[in-house]
């Protein structure tokens, strides 16, 4: 595998460690509790054949600045600090593309900032808040794996495991939102390993309780892609049904065969879909 090139971005609103991979047209990916490393992320390599992949530790993740006020942990600010490494890196607009997390910063991203968008991908993510919104979902207290999926976010948030303890918990986690859960060392061959933000991911839960921008929706003027799986456990399929109706300029494919994770459960057809919109929207 080839590694990802470092770089320590300095802006207005801090200094961020940022990834860099590929060649093309620029596209952002970021998520909102994720510590990336050299080594890469699985979702954002899916844009690395045809573009210029930027992936971004937000503050208080990697090497990113540290957060001097709690609300620079919040989705809101994650957006504006996006916005200002563009800038630092001289671009008048560049495409953003997040799974889950990253596609909820997405979604508020493009509801503020549609002008410095060329184009809009969200995976497996919502507008609002889903975790006690549907049975269907694996935060929701009546799903048959709730407790299981806490005790394992609990456990990977402590700083004391060992490498092989914190692999082996994170693999149990991933398999609960697996359509083949059997197929895991399929979908994961490479050494790509990423760590969790736990301030990052105590500061979500609380706001993902008051979440809901589903309002606003209508200001999105990018042309946004918005892909899910129809089995998705973390951000169930209704979500992105619902925003596919509320976003002006949007289209919605759902991958039949996939839970959480359709750039790999459907690893060629996402690939397809996902080269098909970017050559489209050059032309936009």
């Amino acid at each position: 595998m080839s590694y990802w090139e470092t770089r320590l971005i300095n802006t207005a609103r801090g200094y961020f460690e940022v990834f860099v991979k590929g060649e093309g047209s620029p596209i952002c990916v970021t998520h909102h509790y994720s510590e990336f490393n050299h080594t890469g992320d699985y979702f954002a390599d899916t844009f690395t054949e045809n573009n210029m992949v930027y992936l971004v530790n937000l503050k208080q993740a990697g090497n990113s600045s540290k957060a001097n006020e709690a609300h620079e942990l919040s989705m809101f600010d994650a957006v504006y600090d996006l916005e200002a490494i563009r800038e630092a890196l001289g671009y008048s607009q560049w495409s953003f593309a997040g799974h889950s997390t990253g596609g909820m910063i997405g979604v508020i991203y493009g509801i503020h900032f549609s002008e410095s968008l060329t184009s809009l991908i969200i995976v497996g993510a919502a507008a609002r808040k889903y975790a006690n919104s549907s049975s269907k979902c694996i935060y929701h207290p009546d799903h048959p794996q709730f407790d299981r999926m806490q005790q394992l976010i609990e456990t990977l948030k402590s700083t004391e495991l060992t490498p092989s303890e914190r692999e082996r918990f994170s693999k149990e986690r991933t398999k609960l939102s697996l359509f083949h859960p059997d197929k895991y060392d399929e979908y994961f061959p490479l050494g790509i390993h990423k760590k969790m933000s736990a301030s990052r991911m105590n500061f979500f839960i609380r706001e993902e309780m008051i979440f809901d921008v589903t309002r606003e929706l209508e200001k999105l003027s990018t042309p946004t892609l918005i892909l899910s799986g129809r089995h998705d456990v973390q951000c169930p399929y209704s979500f992105s049904v619902e925003m596919s109706e509320l976003i002006p300029r949007s289209q919605l494919i759902v991958f039949n065969e996939s839970n959480h994770y359709p750039f790999l459960e459907e690893k060629l057809l996402f690939k397809q879909v996902i080269s098909t919109f970017l050559t489209e929207t050059v032309f936009y």
